[in-house]
């Protein structure tokens, strides 16, 4: 029997099946009329038949009324939404479809979501939008939610609806801008994308921003996913809370995960590249950028999915692992981010809801010159909400230590790479980006406040003030910044022929004088070999012995240089030809005494490195460093004490360093003390693929004052090599 409730109107239904109706919810599904029963209404386009199925058994045939539309009016008491499903058939021989109705359902997004949101202020945004697997009155799906507060209308399509979201029609909850659908009987390996109607009445198929995992390119779906992982590194994460990883060792070994060993997976490269930190004593890795890219030949500096690892090694929960993996091993992980730009693609972030979303509407504000992308709007609250949270996301679900965060600089003026007329100034008329600062500090205390013992590293390759500077002092906010000033001087003089480089012995000191303005790391990059720059082998002059030899006095320098070290992959063993993501890296060349020489001197630095407090205890302190002599130019060398604080009892370390071809063999160099000093590291070792000219394992120094040090002593320094002394106590 049928009640008498009031059919909707046409118009309505039109704008429903157009996919323009905010809330297809009040057309759609089970609707209770008071003292009669209830209207049931359900979209199924190019259908021969609907009937409503009631949990006792019992059937209501529904009768079409118009464009796809069917209904049903059942009498009797009905207080609230009974338990129905959907039976269907279509034009052909298959018996008819048993559907759940995804219109039957309450919103999945309670109202302290959507506040939280429209404020720009969802810290753990991951569960609220996006695709998410889950139990609603009984009945599992996955509930879909998505922003984009343009839209006209918006469709979930997918593997699961023939990729026809004209019967999924998603409805709009108040004024955040969110769109939301939960979809009974969809689960894990689903493929979706969003259908957005814009404001130009134009369609346009959209992967989830907010998607835990995506499609392996060039396929560009968005793939739902739930986390089944169980960690087991409650050890690591305890103890980092308590870390202080600026007076704390680090040795970083940068890799870009599908050209480390090409063809691995996640779980294949967390044995092995453990295994192989373990083995040379770095105490962290860095990966490139892990987030979803369309391009697999690039560095990934491209995102297209920043809550997704990419599923070119396999599926979050194997990313996980491979995590979990080194953590176990005592190894942290730092991941690349990219906040400052995304690509153009028209399946992903650009133009989301047929309006500039993502991205400053301003070109001179959104658009990338260097790189062709687009710049986020860094002024919009849920911009900046959707890059916090994920931010916070990397940290806490993937249990990330640090990151890095890619090109600063970019972010902090708004005439990066522009000319004159291509760029606005701020409101006071400067080149200042006073709101890429402002969500820069933003990300950066959110970040330190709720995962304690992380780090924060800024690449900022200009003279900005309070990079590593805390938010309320003024400054940015990082934990670290990469020193990119180091890196190119250093490259530059060790690039000259040593004959030259006493005519540029400034710039192998130069870092000296800022190497206390901010907590820096020092790079030797992918960057530096890259694009016809050639690798670290190929930057030095000379025959092949004095290749090598500059290479590993480069690296003995570095690694007793105030500031943690960083190296990329193949660097460790001075491959010899430029990095190609295609052939991975040289492993071959091992078999060779030079190479296999520079990879024992690199696990020996990271021995020698852990074992010593005075070479990282006062990386940014003043106290931790003395000159003894910066001002041979002519010899080629310099050296330098290293002081670790009081409380390690760590012996000083002196560093003699010598850029020039020629031997000295009768050195003198002041020492703090008199006494036998050991001889802990000579770059020119046999065992490293050098000539063995040294100082037999110790050197003795006498009560002579020498360099404004109270006692000196007479050493051997080979050609382009770098010692390291401790005394003896």
């Amino acid at each position: 029997m049928q009640s008498k409730n009031e059919p909707v109107s046409q118009g309505e239904i039109e704008r429903l099946v157009a996919g323009q109706h905010h809330d297809p919810h009040s057309v759609l599904g089970a609707h209770p009329v008071p003292g009669e029963g209830l209207t049931i209404r359900a979209l199924r386009p190019l259908a021969t038949a609907v009937t409503a199925v009631f949990a006792d058994g019992s059937r209501h045939p529904m009768t079409h009324t118009h464009l796809g539309v069917f209904e049903v009016n059942v009498l009797g008491e009905a207080a609230s939404v009974p338990d129905y499903r959907l039976e269907v058939s279509y034009v052909t021989d298959d018996p008819p479809q048993r559907q759940d109705d995804p219109y039957r359902h309450l919103p999945t997004l309670g109202e302290l979501d959507l506040y939280l949101i429209g404020e720009g202020r969802h810290e753990q945004l991951w569960h609220a939008l996006g695709a998410r697997p889950l139990t609603l009155d009984g009945v599992a799906g996955t509930a879909f939610a998505v922003w984009a507060p343009n839209a006209r209308g918006v469709r979930l399509v997918g593997d699961f609806n023939f990729w026809d979201g004209r019967g999924y029609p998603m409805r709009s909850l108040g004024g955040a801008g969110v769109w939301e659908l939960f979809v009974p009987e969809v689960g894990p390996g689903s493929r979706y994308k969003y259908s957005i109607c814009g404001p130009d009445g134009a369609w346009r198929e959209k992967a989830d921003p907010m998607a835990a995992l995506a499609e392996i390119p060039p396929a560009t779906a968005s793939v739902v996913y739930q986390s089944s992982y169980e960690w087991n590194d409650a050890e690591w994460l305890a103890d980092r809370v308590e870390r202080q990883p600026l007076s704390s060792p680090m040795s970083v070994y940068e890799v870009h995960l599908g050209s480390w060993r090409p063809g691995l997976s996640y779980r294949e490269l967390a044995i092995e590249l453990a295994a192989y930190v373990t083995d040379l004593g770095f105490t962290h890795v860095e990966f490139l950028p892990v987030a979803e890219h369309p391009f697999g030949g690039s560095w990934g500096y491209q995102v297209t999915s920043y809550y997704a690892p990419t599923s070119r090694f396999g599926d979050p929960d194997d990313f996980r692992f491979l995590v979990d993996t080194l953590h176990q091993a005592g190894i942290g992980v730092i991941v690349d981010w990219v906040p400052a730009h995304f690509p153009r693609d028209s399946w992903a972030l650009a133009e989301f809801d047929g309006t500039h979303l993502y991205e400053h509407a301003d070109p001179r504000l959104g658009s990338h010159p260097d790189w062709g992308t687009l710049v986020f709007n860094f002024g919009r609250s849920e911009v900046r909400n959707f890059l916090v949270a994920n931010a916070v996301f990397w940290l806490e679900e993937l249990h990330i230590d640090g990151l890095r965060v890619d090109a600063v600089a970019s972010m902090l003026y708004l005439d990066y790479s522009r000319k004159d007329g291509e760029w606005a100034p701020n409101k006071h008329g400067g080149r200042e980006n006073l709101e890429a600062i402002s969500f820069l500090q933003e990300v950066n205390a959110t970040c330190y406040k709720r995962v304690p013992g992380i780090m924060m590293i800024a690449e900022e390759s200009t003279a900005w003030t309070g990079v590593s500077k805390p938010v309320y002092l003024g400054g940015l906010g990082f934990g670290f910044k990469w020193n990119m000033g180091w890196m190119n001087d250093t490259l530059e003089y060790v690039k000259l022929d040593p004959i030259y480089r006493q005519y540029h012995h400034n710039e192998i000191t130069f870092s000296m004088v800022y190497a206390y303005s901010e907590n820096y790391v020092l790079p030797l990059s992918h960057d530096e070999v890259v694009h016809g720059k050639g690798s670290l082998l190929h930057k030095m002059p000379g025959d092949e012995w004095r290749q090598f030899a500059g290479v590993r006095a480069l690296f003995g320098y570095m690694w007793a240089h105030p500031g943690k070290q960083l190296i990329f992959m193949g660097s460790e063993f001075a491959q010899g030809n430029e990095w190609s993501e295609k052939n991975g890296l040289d492993w071959w060349v091992l078999q060779y005494n030079y190479h296999s020489g520079v990879q024992r001197l690199v696990r020996d630095l990271n021995t020698t490195y852990r074992e010593l407090p005075s070479l990282w205890s006062q990386d940014a302190a003043p106290e931790g460093f003395g000159w003894i002599d910066s001002n041979d130019a002519h010899g080629n060398t310099l050296s330098f004490l290293r002081f670790g604080a009081q409380e390690h009892g760590a012996p000083v370390l002196a560093c003699v360093a010598n850029f020039s071809a020629m031997p000295h063999t009768q050195y003198r160099v002041g020492l703090p003390l008199a006494g036998r000093w050991r001889e802990v590291l000579n770059t020119n070792a046999t065992s490293y693929g050098g000539s063995g000219m040294g100082n037999l394992g110790t050197v003795h120094a006498v009560p002579k004052p020498w360099h404004g040090r109270p006692a000196s002593a007479s050493i051997v320094l080979p050609p382009l090599s770098v010692i390291w002394l401790t005394p003896e106590i």
